[in-house]
């Protein structure tokens, strides 16, 4: 039994086998061709947009401490139209100084930013053909059509790499951020992205770098822009971004209606099954003068019925209402205590919720026009003045007597009311002009409920200097303590005294006569008191006694033997501090002439010639151009500097002239390199 068992076993587990290899080679099959069809689906579809994809290099604007601070970022895009424009996110080329783009064959263009929309988190740019030549272009698909289950493609730049793509399917349709996430993490602007944006929600992954990029369907179309990664990545859909792009392009904005309601979904208690709640009602508003009241549920408006019972739908009533003509009166029914209500309001323009930051350099603060969401939020009594978002602690406001402090607004300046940032900006010119120095300014300037004044003092300030310092005697060399064990190895057992380390050119015709490895054991004859860490002061002490031009001798010890050395003593060189520097307020950088330390420390070549760049801010143009503090300025725009009357004749005439690109020639160490510095010029 157990042999014929165990033949017809073997019998029956070869005829398995036998099948199972031909399912598996079946299967294969099938799964070979399936894989083969996957991977011409998606040459396809990526070939269709890489053409068009775009990395974009940005350098734009941050305000922080009364500062307008230059940084890099990379994001992607992608090109809509044959003669440029490229969309991306708000937050990629918001504020953006300069924008240049590289294209899927390596090229790299300039572009222009058109337009942002901070709303939708959408922008424009346009790119500047190098040839002439049209644009490779993708093709929008509508995002309505997208289910959940459908492969996608999200391309783009991930960490500023070059062009590539990932997989995934779409996971959500209409995702919506969950209510226990602040909307605060999804502003821009001071706008709340998500009061208007469904993000289509997919599994394909994407990282810092990829915002702006398209997201692509099966057949080569946009489908929707790359903008959050939650563990889940979302794109924009693109038949949202694909209207707002339309607008951007034409009208450099977008235009939406606004009534000044505040909206969210029907509450889970309430009896009431149909409608939108309407939970405030803003000042002033259109909402307010029609007569809508918090608590009012919206059953219908603009002859359409309109209902939210849960969040995904409440952006899609705000699109709604956006999409009204502006200045267009409706009728609209609520549900007020159990009785239907008409109303009738009459849409207007909304507006921005907050306006682009300023630097005001010679006040040392940030500060924007005062919108008004602005003006409500801050509860000001108008939109007068400019509202301060920012102070330099060791600026002229900061330093003022009371200081001006971020969210202060600046009413009158001299007496003069001041309406905006441009009205500020034109007082400051007036206040100044002919005026070589420090003007004081009188200010009023509000602070929540008080009003305050203070006296700011504006205008050029000379570098600071720390003191000038005497300059006295000195021996020309540099020197160790000749410390008890020291001078036991060197076979002088209990002199006391110094050992030369250094011997410098300090430019006089006079020579020391010194060397390196002498021991400078007397001073006039009198034992030198040194001999212990911390006594390295004191030959210099002796030797500052002394008036300039007088002789000593020097009792040294060299390779054992004792000498006399008659030396006449000069004035010690200018310190680095006492020397005048040069502040550049735009570039952000201050220099001098180079000083003899800098030589004799060896941090700067014996033979340099130029201007030794002392400090460098961080996020101004000159660091964001490479210029570092310790480089010695030699050329800027081909022309030599010898030193500081050189620079600032150099600097003067570029902030004339205002060039696109200024090229600094610099010596760093052993190194000589050219740095190309491209500022954006102020319009104020």
């Amino acid at each position: 039994m157990f042999r014929r068992f165990s033949i017809g076993f073997r019998d029956t587990s070869l005829l398995t086998i036998a099948l199972m290899v031909s399912i598996l080679m079946a299967v294969a099959g099938v799964g070979m061709c399936a894989g083969d069809d996957i991977k011409r689906e998606t040459t396809a579809a990526v070939e269709a947009v890489r053409p068009a994809l775009i990395r974009i290099y940005i350098v734009a604007a941050d305000y922080q401490q009364g500062r307008e601070i230059k940084a890099e970022s990379a994001g992607s895009g992608v090109i809509v139209s044959r003669e440029g424009y490229a969309v991306t996110n708000h937050h990629v080329a918001a504020d953006a100084e300069r924008i240049v783009c590289t294209l899927a064959d390596k090229r790299e263009v300039d572009a222009k930013l058109i337009g942002t929309d901070p709303l939708s988190d959408v922008a424009v740019i346009k790119l500047v053909s190098p040839d002439g030549k049209p644009f490779p272009t993708a093709p929008w698909g509508n995002s309505s059509k997208l289910e959940v289950g459908d492969r996608v493609f999200a391309m783009g730049c991930p960490l500023a790499l070059s062009q590539s793509v990932t997989m995934g399917i779409v996971s959500n349709t209409e995702m919506v951020m969950p209510s226990f996430m602040s909307a605060d993490d999804f502003k821009l602007a001071g706008e709340d992205v998500g009061s208007i944006v469904r993000w289509v929600g997919h599994d394909a992954l994407i990282r810092p770098g990829n915002s702006g990029g398209p997201l692509v369907n099966r057949s080569g179309e946009i489908v929707g822009i790359n903008e959050i990664s939650f563990g889940l990545s979302g794109a924009i859909p693109s038949n949202l971004v694909k209207e707002v792009s339309v607008q951007l392009i034409k009208h450099g904005k977008v235009s939406r209606s606004w009534m000044g309601l505040e909206v969210q979904p029907l509450l889970q208690s309430s009896t009431i099954k149909k409608g939108i709640l309407v939970s405030g009602v803003m000042d002033d508003s259109p909402a307010q003068k029609a007569g809508f009241k918090s608590g009012d549920v919206l059953t219908g408006l603009n002859g359409r019925a309109v209902s939210a019972r849960f969040r995904e739908e409440v952006p899609l009533f705000n699109q709604f209402v956006a999409d009204i003509p502006v200045g267009k009166t409706v009728k609209a029914t609520v549900l007020r205590a159990g009785k239907v209500v008409t109303l009738k309001v009459t849409t207007v323009e909304r507006q921005s919720a907050e306006d682009r930051q300023n630097e005001l350099k010679t006040w040392g603060i940030c500060g924007s026009n005062i919108t008004y969401l602005m003006q409500k939020e801050a509860q000001l009594d108008s939109r007068e003045g400019v509202l301060v978002s920012g102070v330099l602690p060791s600026g002229p406001s900061g330093s003022a007597k009371p200081a001006i402090r971020e969210g202060d607004v600046i009413r009158r300046v001299g007496g003069q009311p001041v309406t905006n940032v441009k009205s500020l900006s034109t007082l400051t010119k007036k206040l100044l002009d002919g005026q070589d120095g420090i003007v004081p300014v009188m200010v009023d300037f509000e602070r929540g409920k008080k009003n305050y004044a203070t006296v700011v003092k504006i205008g050029k300030r000379e570098s600071s200097r720390s003191g000038m310092e005497v300059r006295k005697t000195w021996l020309p060399i540099d020197m160790q303590v000749l410390t008890d064990d020291l001078a036991q190895a060197l076979g002088v057992p209990g002199k006391t005294g110094v050992r030369v380390t250094q011997v410098y050119a300090d430019g006089s015709d006079q020579k020391t006569g010194l060397q390196v490895g002498d021991l400078i054991v007397k001073l006039d004859g009198e034992n030198i008191p040194a001999d212990q860490i911390g006594d390295e002061e004191v030959l210099p002490s002796l030797i500052r006694q002394y008036d300039s031009g007088s002789k000593v001798t020097l009792g040294v010890i060299r390779n054992g033997q004792p000498m006399d050395l008659e030396i006449e003593l000069n004035t010690s060189p200018k310190m680095p501090r006492d020397y005048p520097k040069y502040n550049d307020d735009y570039f952000e950088f201050t220099a001098r002439d180079i000083a003899f330390s800098d030589k004799a420390d060896g941090n700067v070549d014996d033979k340099a010639q130029g201007v030794y760049i002392e400090s460098v801010a961080d996020g101004g143009w000159a660091a964001l151009g490479g210029l570092r503090s310790g480089d010695i300025i030699t050329e800027i725009g081909g022309k030599a500097i010898a030193g500081l009357d050189g620079l600032k004749e150099a600097m003067t005439a570029i902030a004339k002239q205002k060039p696109k690109v200024v090229v600094f020639k610099v010596d760093r160490g052993i190194h000589t390199m050219y740095q190309e510095v491209e500022p954006s010029w102020p319009t104020l």
